[in-house]
């Protein structure tokens, strides 16, 4: 097990991680020093209000903006981040957007939409930092997935079909980056406590958490801690893994 640094002077970089389960991420990695970069897209104001509750723990952090669906402006990112000492070690995708809706009524316009933002984001990210890791023998790449991309949705076709890439995606750069001591897992939440939840009606989300053996949905925290523990340089024969923390909804 090859490693650089001690795990708290590691760098993570989280992509959407400007709130939700992003925000909590950020917060969970900070909470032990490490220097943190909040990525986000146009929630400035929000980047910036994580970014103070990271720097309570004394954890050196950087806001950055980029459209992940562009390689000229992750290359731009990734440049900032060496004019500044701060390639991550851990790269954390979570940038994502949901679609709810009639595979029949969807546009060709939101298909490249979902598909650039969860798929071609993540592809696009993880590249820019590979050699880095590569050069390094040690890394951590983290996909944020979903529960659909593993069992698929009614209504949620196209979701689901860029998360279900996500994971096949996360399989296959596992198997191709292990030589280098570089894991790459994905974490697969079913319903958490976010924004992504105000699409449904209450009735809707009362309907769901009855379908959940926990009765309830997840915090965004506990999504947190398990993106935490893969990072971890002791699980670093953990890789090629799609891990679903769902309350037993999906086993």
């Amino acid at each position: 097990m090859s490693q650089t640094k001690p795990f708290t002077e590691q760098t993570v970089l989280i992509t959407g991680g400007s709130r939700g389960i992003g925000a909590a991420i950020a917060q969970r990695f900070a909470s032990v020093g490490m220097n943190v970069i909040i990525h986000y897209l146009q929630s400035h104001e929000a980047a910036n209000e994580v970014a103070r509750g990271c720097m309570k723990y004394g954890s050196k952090v950087l806001t950055v903006s980029a459209d992940i669906r562009s390689k000229e402006q992750i290359i731009k990112m990734r440049e900032k981040l060496e004019q500044r000492g701060m390639i991550p070690d851990i790269v954390v995708n979570n940038a994502g957007i949901s679609h709810y809706g009639l595979l029949s009524d969807v546009t060709e316009e939101v298909w490249d939409q979902v598909m650039s933002i969860n798929l071609k984001g993540t592809f696009l990210c993880t590249q820019a930092f590979i050699p880095h890791m590569i050069s390094n023998k040690y890394g951590r790449i983290i996909n944020v997935s979903s529960i659909w991309g593993i069992s698929g949705a009614s209504c949620e076709v196209v979701y689901s079909t860029a998360k279900g890439g996500m994971n096949a995606f996360t399989k296959a750069l596992a198997k191709e980056l292990a030589p280098s001591s570089i894991t790459v897992n994905a974490v697969a939440p079913g319903a958490v406590d976010t924004e992504m939840m105000n699409a449904f009606q209450e009735e809707e989300k009362t309907a769901l958490q009855q379908e959940i053996p926990a009765g309830r949905f997840a915090l965004p925290e506990e999504i947190a801690s398990l993106v935490y523990f893969l990072a971890l340089p002791e699980s670093g024969y953990i890789t090629g893994q799609i891990i679903s923390p769902n309350g037993g909804w999906l086993t």
